[in-house]
């Protein structure tokens, strides 16, 4: 256990250390670049695999609730070319990759009653793009991997009775005391980061909890939150219901700055 502790803390300094949005410290060990060019290639298998969405009317409406949402990006983000994609899909999801990539599926358009809906979601996957979460999860996983082997290397060295057992423990360990916290801990903060991006753009903030409770809804038998990679859906909304005082008035700031997305 000392040699994988030592394997991830060598690792992290190695790494360096960055703030997210919301004051939390990341290690990252990937370039820009690289995160740029891993979300593209992504992005554009997605494309070959999944069919297309090639209404008009319906990419407008999105391509108009993500463009108001992009014009309040940090300026790193802001400046760069994004490409939004309707697929069609029936799940009610959507994603953001590094380097400018946004993927909406048409079922997400049934739950998502409204434009200001639909930016809760949009704020929320381009939240984890402006928090490196792609960058900070590829990270962690070499990171884990590494300890992982290390460990191994150790306990062989060793001679240390029930190998396989303590190995199968640590496996255990990393994906419930590490890999799903970061998880539901990435998830939190995207929330927060939406909702403050969503009410910049002039979008009307007590619509996400609307959204959550419409997936909420919509969904079928969920795991435990602490088995599960998303909060809860009722801690998400009381999260986003403390936030929703400063959320409120950073969406009158902009009301009064003539931000009124009208996407139909």
């Amino acid at each position: 256990m000392k040699k994988l502790i030592l394997a991830l803390s060598v690792a992290a300094v190695i790494g360096g250390c960055k703030t997210s949005p919301t004051g939390r410290t990341q290690v990252t060990l990937y370039s820009d670049a690289q995160m740029s060019q891993l979300g593209g290639a992504s992005f554009e298998q997605m494309k070959k695999e999944q069919k297309v969405n090639t209404d008009s009317r319906t990419n407008a409406y999105v391509q108009c609730v993500a463009d108001a949402v992009i014009q309040v990006l940090p300026t790193k983000y802001a400046q760069q070319k994004w490409e939004v994609v309707v697929f069609e899909e029936d799940s009610a999801n959507a994603f953001a990759l590094p380097g400018g990539h946004i993927g909406v599926h048409t079922g997400l358009l049934k739950v998502a009653q409204n434009q200001d809906q639909l930016a809760t979601v949009i704020g929320h996957e381009v939240g984890h793009v402006i928090a490196e979460h792609s960058n900070e999860r590829a990270s962690q996983s070499q990171m884990l991997q590494t300890g992982m082997q290390i460990g191994a290397v150790a306990m062989d060295m060793g001679e240390i009775g029930y190998r396989n057992e303590i190995m199968a423990a640590l496996g255990l360990g990393a994906q419930y005391g590490v890999v799903l916290p970061f998880s539901r801990t990435h998830e939190s903060e995207a929330d927060e980061v939406g909702l403050e991006l969503m009410a910049k753009a002039g979008f009307e903030p007590q619509q996400s909890v609307a959204l959550w409770q419409n997936m909420a809804q919509s969904g079928g038998a969920t795991p435990p939150e602490f088995l599960s990679t998303h909060p809860a859906p009722t801690s998400r909304i009381n999260e986003l219901q403390k936030r929703m005082q400063g959320a409120n008035a950073l969406y009158q700031q902009a009301r009064s700055q003539g931000k009124r997305p009208q996407c139909r």
